[in-house]
């Protein structure tokens, strides 16, 4: 059978037992906490939550973590409790909802073990359930806190297996009953039906340890029951991760075994990689939700040896997938048969359609930086850095600003991700829109931070702009210098200003002697030169890196204690990959560096008083920018100056997301 798309694998249909999927493109699990009540009973935040990707065309979506029961597993706050019947009506209503756009709605059903810290409404100390009674790094941490002596957590008897393999049971018993025609079990990421395939979790010697047959005892009890409960037509889907990363835990070949065992009664297996332990360690969760710094598609070869081994069992993928193309080139290389994207949904719910309808261009693509933030004021500024409606889907639900009520003229000065948002939010509220770029191509400071070869993200997202801009229906007017003249002639109602930072350039004597770092490329500088930067964020190490592996010493100076790399989200932002590479190609970083003279051929700096000399062909400069507000306010008298607003770094600088939410907020109130 042929189908209308470039992507005939990504979006053929398929049954599997009584449930009908539309496509192979499915939604991974987000946590889902925050949006039932406090009974556990899904809400209707909850569909809003999920209803933009129910919407844009993908064929599942699925609620995460749901607790067999949160009388002993509960990690997120008002999380999905399926310890009893009462729940049933909510399920059912969420999967009704679900269907009406053609999208299977489904749980994620889990119990986190060994890993459970205090429950709500108990005394420090509490334990959790695992196969073994260890104290889990978590628990290390977890009694530094609380300032107390660790302990270990409860071993499950026989009698607690065959309880909590009833509860699981019985929870899928739950979701069947409410209609829902698929259920999906978190064996993966440290959780319980994890730890029991796990070295560190599982010291037992009895028929639940020991060989890989023994330790997927628990697994194989769990599933034998849960079929008997849901009957034949519902679909049963087990996530695992194919690797824990991590010395000491579960490694591909056991489980691929372990696979072996299982795979009879499932009929999907869903493959991810790493661990959930953001108490102990947080670099363990970045190879279950990848930043920018660590490969895309990380776990599709392990699924393809998985399917190659086990050929009849049908394959779902995530981890750094990024769209539909790639999910055709997995699917029709017979790695997997379904794919899963997470933070690329966030970024774009629509991104299905737009594929399926050939509108790639449209595409938002996601950024795999940190998908959360607060801000200085401690305020939450949203999780997506490149799609300012995430999380806000009730106040959206058509995926799209509302209409004006009065169309307007309006000019955006600058086409970086501001003013590209700008545009963005300005067409869906109906107004008329100018653009004016000074610079030959759309992009702004993203030009620049595409460059370093690892920023593969970073570069989808410029092209998203510049596509979006030769796209659109708005004027876009490149190597076009607004001055006010210019913009007053234009007679515009508003005015939005995205003029962007400019280099700061510190306080030193010979400063000018230095070159803004993004600017230099490695091809511009003689291999084996001695190259000093001044300031160690991600700007600073992202060059030195390239520098470094093209040939070049590089020494890195900062003046504060520390780097500046970004680690919100329990450190996911991917920064230790960042050191972890200046390391490997000898770059060398001194902190606490306060630099007092940049000469020809030198750079003096101070280290805790004492003045060290270190030689310097070039010297880059990555100290940071500093906005333009005087620039930005000579536009007041261009426009009416009550409709004069300023947007991105020309305000305040940031980063990509504070200069996208920054224009969304202003422009969806013109």
């Amino acid at each position: 059978m042929s189908y209308n798309t470039k992507y005939p694998h990504a979006y053929a249909p398929i049954q599997v037992r009584g449930a009908y999927y539309k496509n192979r493109l499915c939604q991974s699990t987000p946590g889902a906490g925050g949006t039932g009540d406090a009974n556990g009973h899904l809400t209707q935040r909850t569909f809003e939550y999920f209803r933009p990707q129910a919407m844009g065309g993908i064929a599942v979506v699925t609620v995460g973590n749901c607790s067999i029961d949160t009388s002993e597993t509960y990690d997120e706050p008002e999380q999905v409790n399926l310890a009893n019947d009462s729940i049933i009506p909510t399920l059912a209503d969420f999967a009704e909802k679900c269907a009406k756009y053609g999208t299977i709605g489904q749980l994620e059903i889990n119990h986190n073990g060994a890993l459970q810290g205090n429950l709500p409404g108990t005394s420090a100390g509490t334990r959790g359930w695992g196969p073994s009674a260890i104290i889990t790094e978590a628990e290390l941490v977890r009694a530094k806190q609380d300032k107390r002596e660790p302990v270990p957590c409860h071993e499950m008897s026989k009698e607690k297996i065959a309880e909590t393999v009833k509860k699981f049971a019985d929870a899928a018993g739950r979701c069947a009953k409410a209609g829902m025609k698929t259920v999906q079990f978190h064996g993966a990421h440290g959780n319980l039906l994890s730890q029991f395939l796990s070295p560190y979790f599982n010291k037992r010697t009895d028929e639940y340890g020991g060989s890989v047959e023994n330790r997927s005892r628990f697994a194989r009890e769990v599933l034998d029951a849960v079929r008997a409960a849901i009957g034949e037509d519902v679909v049963i889907e087990y996530r695992m991760s194919s690797e824990e990363h991590e010395e000491g835990f579960a490694h591909f070949p056991e489980i691929l075994e372990f696979v072996g065992y299982i795979k009879d009664k499932i009929d999907i297996l869903f493959v991810s990689g790493g661990l959930h332990d953001t108490q102990g360690k947080p670099e363990r969760m970045r190879p279950m939700v990848p930043p920018y710094s660590y490969p895309q598609m990380m776990n599709v070869e392990r699924a393809g040896i998985i399917k190659q081994k086990y050929p009849d069992l049908l394959i779902n993928v995530v981890g750094g997938i990024k769209n539909p193309a790639q999910a055709e080139e997995i699917i029709a290389s017979g790695k997997a048969d379904f794919v899963s994207f997470m933070r690329a949904l966030i970024a774009d719910p629509e991104m299905p359609r737009k594929y399926a309808a050939g509108r790639e261009w449209e595409h938002t693509p996601c950024l795999r930086c940190q998908c959360l933030k607060i801000d200085k004021h401690g305020r939450f500024i949203g999780p997506c850095a490149v799609n300012p409606m995430a999380s806000f889907q009730s106040q959206y639900p058509e995926l799209k600003a509302p209409k004006a009520p009065v169309a307007k003229k309006v000019a955006v000065i600058g086409g970086g991700p501001a003013g590209i948002q700008a545009v963005k939010t300005l067409l869906e509220r109906g107004h008329d829109v100018t653009l004016y770029e000074k610079n030959a191509e759309i992009g702004g400071q993203v030009l620049k931070a595409a460059l370093p070869d690892f920023k593969q993200d970073i570069r989808e997202y410029l092209c998203y702009l510049q596509n979006f801009a030769a796209h659109s229906k708005a004027t876009i007017l490149t190597n076009t210098d607004a001055t006010p003249e210019l913009i007053a002639r234009g007679n515009y109602d508003t005015l939005i200003v995205t003029i962007g930072a400019v280099p700061l350039i510190p306080n030193i004597p010979g400063a000018e002697r230095a070159k803004w770092a993004p600017d230099v490329l490695p091809s511009d500088l003689p291999k084996a030169s001695n190259v000093v930067i001044i300031g160690a964020g991600a700007v600073g190490l992202e060059c030195a890196i390239e520098l470094a592996k093209d040939g070049k010493k590089v020494t890195v100076l900062e003046m504060a204690p520390t780097h500046g790399l970004g680690m919100d989200m329990s450190g996911l932002g991917g920064g230790d990959k960042i050191l972890e590479w200046c390391e490997q190609y000898g770059v060398v970083i001194n902190y606490n560096a306060k630099v007092t003279q940049i000469a020809e051929k030198t750079v003096t700096f101070a280290v805790d008083d004492a003045a060290l000399t270190i030689p310097a062909d070039y010297v880059l400069l990555a100290a940071g920018m500093k906005p333009q507000p005087d620039l930005a306010r000579s536009f007041y008298a261009a426009a009416p100056a009550t409709d004069v607003f300023f947007a991105g770094d020309c305000a305040e600088v940031g980063d990509i997301r504070d200069a996208t939410r920054g224009a969304f907020d202003i422009c969806r109130e013109v």
